[in-house]
């Protein structure tokens, strides 16, 4: 069975998590704040430390996240399960405040996030994972927007990575089993 060459050592969550379109508002704001935690470091060491992170930030809960205060993040930053940073916790806390002010304004983030691709995942038909780009103007479109609502750790790449792992873009290459799989809706 031939995968993305990326998924080595990854390839339950390749099989059935990365690009499959989500449109759970929960599940999108976890993978936003992991895919802010990931700058600078490997996706593998942020999927290890996943669980960490549900049980430190309630469940990606962003309601509970929104009002984490000083104490909290000095205990945050104490648990080794996540990743001790400061910047990346306060900027989980302000995206918490940011995504439910999204979520008033538009009824959903998912409604608002699927806004900058139609509604429709993006299909892609990469050969080979040279081919894929860091970011696109769709992700940088949305990383303006989001920083323009408050939201940080979104820059291009980071929007782009998150794009991928909700499905908004489907960037398995063609030879990967997950390929037709996705861009069939299956």
């Amino acid at each position: 069975m031939k995968r993305c060459d990326w998924s080595k050592g990854m390839e339950e969550y390749h099989d059935t998590e990365w690009g499959v379109p989500l449109h759970d508002d929960t599940r999108l704001f976890e993978f936003l704040i992991l895919d802010g935690a990931q700058a600078g470091l490997s996706w593998s060491t942020i999927l290890k430390k996943r669980e960490g992170y549900r049980k430190a930030f309630d469940g990606f809960n962003p309601k509970k996240i929104a009002r984490y205060d000083e104490d909290k993040i000095k205990e945050l930053l104490k648990n080794p399960e996540i990743i001790r940073n400061r910047l990346k916790i306060e900027s989980a806390v302000k995206n918490a405040q940011a995504f439910l002010k999204v979520q008033e304004e538009f009824g959903s983030f998912d409604k608002y996030i699927w806004s900058f691709v139609g509604g429709a995942p993006i299909q892609n038909s990469w050969k080979n994972l040279e081919e894929l780009p860091a970011k696109t103007r769709k992700s940088e479109e949305m990383s303006r927007d989001l920083k323009k609502r408050g939201f940080n750790f979104v820059g291009p790449t980071i929007c782009y990575a998150f794009m991928q792992a909700a499905g908004i873009v489907n960037d398995h290459v063609t030879t990967c089993f997950r390929y037709e799989i996705i861009r069939a809706g299956r």
